[in-house]
């Protein structure tokens, strides 16, 4: 079968023009709308402080579930401060960046897929839009499931724990956004595990048997990396990172079944 390559003619120098081309058109487009995010600080600092609140939907949630099991329900406020003279302009302007990549992200992605596809058989095209759009779905599932669930718990038990009541919780800004972006980033990674499983057994690397056998293994490596990539050290935030790698895993074994099954049936 012959590569519908629409780029045979050019030479290395032309390629590289047009990968230079599709920089910075993506830089551009990040550029963007990194200064719309920064435009707009009221409604972007809404977003990423709101798990820092007790009226933050989680809370809200357990708070309802706690009611409803008869059990105790609370309040909490953990104030934030900045120590640095540039400090808060600094984080603005980082924090606009990051989130215009992320608004971003959809053309950045379209952009590099316009500039590999040409070099792909048709059928690799195919596999490589399934690739690319279900990893960037798990990644902002990822993502979310981090905002919405992982961080919020981390931080509400380690912004109100006290060694003594004379101590005082005042969480640096810094500390906060870091641990946010990086909590969030890790869990988008951690999420392409059932892709790259499905893309392993597409190979044939992987098989489910393999998976179901070394199970056990496998839950032990889940707690070595969730203790590793933890940026905190207690077990709450731990367990809160390992299961869902553990659900993932055996998400994953289905997945790999599944694709296992499909290139049966194709033969």
């Amino acid at each position: 079968m012959a590569k519908e390559d629409k780029t045979d003619g050019l030479n290395f120098w032309e390629h590289l023009d047009v990968l230079r081309t599709a920089i910075v058109k993506i830089v551009a487009v990040a550029v963007v709308f990194g200064i719309a995010a920064f435009c707009f600080k009221e409604k972007l600092f809404a977003v990423i402080l709101a798990p820092k609140n007790d009226g933050f939907i989680t809370y809200r949630l357990f708070n309802r579930i706690a009611a409803w099991a008869g059990g105790e329900t609370g309040s909490f406020a953990v104030q934030l401060i900045n120590t640095g003279l540039a400090g808060q302009f600094v984080i603005h302007m980082k924090t606009a960046l990051c989130a215009g990549v992320l608004c971003a992200s959809p053309y950045i992605l379209y952009q590099l897929f316009r500039f590999v596809s040409p070099a792909l058989y048709a059928c690799e095209r195919k596999y490589a839009v399934r690739i690319v759009g279900g990893g960037y779905a798990m990644f902002l599932m990822g993502v979310a499931v981090s905002y919405f669930l992982i961080f919020p718990l981390t931080f509400r038990f380690l912004g109100t724990y006290q060694v003594s009541g004379e101590v005082e919780n005042m969480i640096v800004l810094q500390s906060y956004i870091s641990t946010l972006v990086l909590m969030c980033l890790i869990m988008g990674i951690v999420f392409e595990i059932p892709i790259l499983s499905w893309l392993f057994a597409k190979l044939g690397f992987l098989t489910a048997d393999f998976m179901r056998r070394y199970r056990k293994h496998a839950i032990v490596i889940i707690l070595i990396v969730a203790a590793v990539i933890t940026p905190t050290s207690d077990v709450f935030t731990l367990s809160l990172v390992t299961l869902p790698m553990w659900v993932l895993y055996e998400a994953s074994i289905l997945v790999v079944n599944r694709a296992a099954s499909k290139k049966a049936v194709d033969r």
